[in-house]
């Protein structure tokens, strides 16, 4: 059944590639295959487990039988209510930042910033988002910094074969940019609350091959794009007459401020993120009922909560549901820690296993992944292996729009291909990711470290 639930996972995963092609939304594709995996996953299960119908004079094993069903239902029940908490806190903490985004928008917050980029070369403007994109991730993380600065080119870039191009490099820049922070991506915090990384050393070791991740990439997407991009001329109050500048200003300061204290909120008070930041989103929500008295009705019925919550693209959060789910049963089954052991043991080298780990997760989810490699090896924190996990798990999802939470929000907010992005940007992150583990591997040399 294992091979079955496998086939499953991967004709959908094709279904997604070829979303144009077969004209079903990826969504539906993703949903389907979820679904479908833990459906198969339990039917399997029922047919293994002992149907308790012994007969009266084998008491003893019938009431065996019956201990073992329950517990193997119990356990997969665990599993599943485990993984539902954390697809919905990802959800949750992905729906109030599309929420707080489009706030700021609704307000005119974004053109704030716009206003002030003058850069009309498509090659230095690039320069300036991946730039901007890498240090605000770091500090951010990869998701919500996606999310704010694909916002930010729809108002700089009217063209959406170019903008394309910047969301492909955003990508990059965001996974790259969360690698060399303990707060930046999933997996490094996965790392450092396991004790396996430490928060000065992350940045002394992977700041320098993270930064070649992007450059890279950067240098060769500049190469291929010429001239000037068409920027909307500044505008003095937004589109609405009502929206004064202190509405933009406001907007804009709260929702970046209250993006940034997710992070801090998490390391204060130990909990979820998506926890701090529906703590932003209610403290945004009620300045806006004060705000709303400003303004005249027709904007207020356009700039409120509800109608942000209305503009929130449900189907990349439905894509987020069902690629999560696929994936879970398949670290439910224990295929993706089998891989982890077969890597291991076949490659022999660690550095390689962290490497090809990378590289799998642009197919998969790099948590289970890395959640096998923290259960698999006892290095102590700070170890050179640890180190390279982390970056590669961070950056090697970048080689698919669909391996990572940036890829996949960005995909879903620009309307992405599959394929588009694997021809126009993918051979590039791939040549930022090995050039990035080049460098680290230089650095470890040379240093010692």
């Amino acid at each position: 059944m294992s091979t079955v639930i496998v086939a499953v996972f991967v004709l959908g995963y094709l279904a997604i590639a070829f979303e144009h092609q077969l004209r079903i939304n990826k969504a539906a594709s993703a949903i389907l295959i979820g679904v479908i995996c833990w459906s198969l996953y339990i039917i399997n299960v029922n047919q293994l487990l002992p149907s308790g119908t012994v007969p009266h004079w084998f008491e003893e094993e019938a009431k065996a039988a019956e201990v073992a069903n329950i517990q193997q239902h119990f356990a997969i029940d665990l599993q599943l209510l485990k993984l539902t908490g954390e697809t919905a806190s990802i959800l949750f903490f992905l729906m109030g930042a599309m929420t707080i985004v489009e706030l700021v928008d609704a307000h005119e917050g974004f053109v704030m910033v716009t206003n002030r980029i003058k850069a009309r070369r498509k090659s230095t403007l690039l320069w300036i988002v991946g730039f901007l994109t890498f240090f605000l991730s770091a500090v951010l993380d990869n998701l919500t910094t996606t999310i704010v600065m694909v916002s930010l080119l729809k108002k700089l870039i009217p063209n959406h074969e170019d903008r394309m191009k910047f969301a492909g490099l955003v990508i990059i820049a965001a996974n790259a940019g969360g690698a060399w922070t303990v707060i930046g991506d999933v997996t490094t915090t996965m790392l450092w609350i396991k004790h396996k990384i430490g928060i000065v050393p992350v940045m002394q070791q992977l700041f320098v091959g993270s930064l070649v991740c992007l450059i890279v990439p950067l240098i060769g997407l500049s190469m291929s794009m010429k001239g000037d991009v068409e920027i909307a001329a500044p505008t003095k109050n937004g589109v609405d007459s009502s929206i004064r500048p202190w509405h933009q200003w406001l907007f804009l300061i709260l929702g970046l401020g209250g993006l940034l204290s997710v992070p801090i909120f998490k390391a204060v008070t130990h909990l979820p993120p998506y926890l701090g930041m529906m703590l932003a989103l209610g403290i945004l929500w009620v300045v806006s009922e004060f705000v709303s008295h400003t303004l005249d009705e027709e904007t207020r019925s356009s700039t409120g909560v509800l109608a942000a919550l209305r503009r929130v693209d449900m189907s990349s959060i439905l894509f987020f549901l069902g690629i999560l789910l696929a994936v879970g049963c398949l670290g439910a089954m224990g295929v993706l820690t089998a891989a982890a052991q077969w890597m291991d043991q076949t490659l022999g080298n660690r550095d390689i296993v962290a490497v090809a780990i990378g590289l799998i997760s642009a197919v998969v989810d790099n948590v289970p992944l890395v959640a096998a490699g923290i259960e698999m090896y006892t290095m102590p924190e700070n170890d050179p292996f640890w180190m390279l996990l982390a970056y590669c798990a961070g950056t090697g999802g970048s080689c698919l729009i669909i391996g990572s939470a940036a890829g996949v929000a960005a995909m879903g907010l620009e309307k992405i291909n599959f394929l588009w992005y694997a021809k126009k940007i993918g051979t590039w992150a791939l040549a930022g990711y090995l050039a990035g583990v080049v460098v680290i591997l230089l650095q470890r040399a040379i240093l010692g470290s």
